[in-house]
């Protein structure tokens, strides 16, 4: 049971009292100005699409510039953090947040370049099975990357590209109606490709379920985590899925277009599969005996082709320190409570205004809440722009839908009292 009310005393003393609340200190929250004139911080709850710059961030980076003035190329060997193990520093807090042996998880490129990588991998179609399914309306990287992958291999996505259609009130996805697309067409399947969180809507998919369904069809399965990422308690290792993806920018905090993840599955660790070989993919062993025959590190690493880039992932292993100092189990919890008030909020003080389509059940969901404006699209954009005239920072999706994320690292049960209130604001207003 919760006891919230809407009132700025009640939001204060939750905030107080909040475990975690010291880590907001660590991240720079957008200024915005006030009616009279006075920087303020916002009111961001956009770490769905780029996540807020912790502090630490800038030292990080300099220091590798540092590095790079003082040792030149000696720094790949020397320094705190040298070069050539770098992407391995990052390893263990990663697979932390997304519940995977260190190995399974490799930090690398970006979400859409990772995605076709594991399809050369996982998507390996014949004619008697040549299918992808996905759902519908997914995000058009994913489209895009599995439209072409069928191309590519000389099939049809008018026949080849299977797309799963909502079939609750909201938009949202049931279980049965994937298990239901797997009974029709599974048999002709290659490739299950669904995400983590739906970026529109914001439902949460039961990975291990999926995956279990697709593989009973004889099926691979990957997820694009993208908006599952730092975001939900995920485990990997335990789902059983073949792959996943994630870009890192959201709510890894890794920055505007940051490096992106993988994660392989254990059982192909060691596995004999066709992949597009690099050479920062070969053993490491032996790498630099620069022979001719491409050995693959076993597991993710392996999927890797070229050396990291060092100033892109020090932000990145910044955000994942800071993680690993607050636990994704705490950070679960106050994201329920907080995406649990703002819907409270939504449900008892804007009702007759606004309508939450993301699902009511906290376990089909995560940080984020997609709410539409029950007056239409032309009212909803005019809400949208109020709140951003406000310093109150989500985004807009078209055609109708107003995304709000209350994450847990740096957003308080005020934040979520001043978009009800700004919300009222503008209803008074006309």
């Amino acid at each position: 049971m919760h006891d919230y009310q809407a009132s700025a005393a009640w939001a204060q003393a939750r905030d107080a009292a909040d475990p975690l609340r010291q880590f907001r200190d660590e991240f720079l929250i957008p200024p915005h100005e006030d009616s009279s004139g006075r920087a303020v911080d916002s009111v961001y709850f956009c770490g769905n699409s780029l996540g807020l710059q912790p502090r630490a961030v800038r030292e990080a980076v300099n220091a590798e510039l540092d590095y790079w003035g003082e040792l030149g190329v000696e720094g790949h060997f020397k320094g705190r953090l040298p070069w050539m193990d770098y992407h391995e520093f990052l390893r263990d807090d990663l697979a932390a947040v997304v519940g995977a042996q260190p190995n399974e998880v490799v930090t690398m490129n970006t979400l859409g370049v990772n995605l076709h990588l594991m399809m050369v991998s996982f998507y390996r179609p014949t004619p008697a099975r040549p299918a992808i399914l996905i759902e519908a309306g997914a995000f058009p990287t994913d489209r895009y990357a599995v439209e072409s992958q069928i191309r590519f291999h000389g099939f049809d996505p008018a026949r080849d590209l299977i797309e799963i259609e909502p079939d609750e009130p909201n938009g949202t996805l049931s279980l049965a109606a994937i298990e239901q697309a797997l009974a029709k067409h599974g048999a002709r399947t290659a490739l299950v490709m669904l995400p983590g969180v739906q970026y529109r809507n914001g439902q949460a998919f039961d990975l291990a379920a999926i995956t279990a369904l697709a593989h009973r069809h004889g099926c691979n399965v990957g997820f694009d985590l993208a908006h599952a990422v730092g975001n939900l308690p995920l485990q990997l290792h335990d789902s059983g899925a073949d792959f996943a993806i994630w870009c890192s920018y959201k709510f890894l905090n890794g920055g505007p277009g940051a490096i992106g993840g993988a994660f392989v599955h254990a059982r192909h660790a060691n596995a004999v599969l066709p992949r597009f070989a690099g050479w920062w993919g070969h053993d490491k062993s032996t790498r630099f005996q620069m022979g001719p025959q491409f050995i693959p590190t076993p597991g993710a690493d392996g999927w890797q082709l070229s050396n990291p880039p060092i100033l892109a992932l020090a932000p990145l292993r910044v955000s994942l320190e800071i993680f690993r100092r607050a636990g994704m189990a705490r950070l679960r919890e106050k994201s329920v409570q907080l995406t649990g008030y703002l819907e409270w909020l939504v449900h008892t003080q804007l009702n007759d205004l606004l309508q939450v389509v993301t699902p009511a059940d906290p376990e089909r969901r995560g940080a984020q809440l997609s709410i539409r404006v029950t007056a239409g699209r032309e009212r909803g954009r005019s809400l949208f722009d109020h709140l951003m005239a406000q310093g109150i920072i989500g985004d807009w999706r078209e055609p109708d839908v107003i995304r709000i994320s209350p994450v847990p690292l740096y957003n308080r049960f005020a934040d979520c009292l001043a978009f009800a209130q700004a919300v009222q604001a503008w209803e008074r207003a006309g």
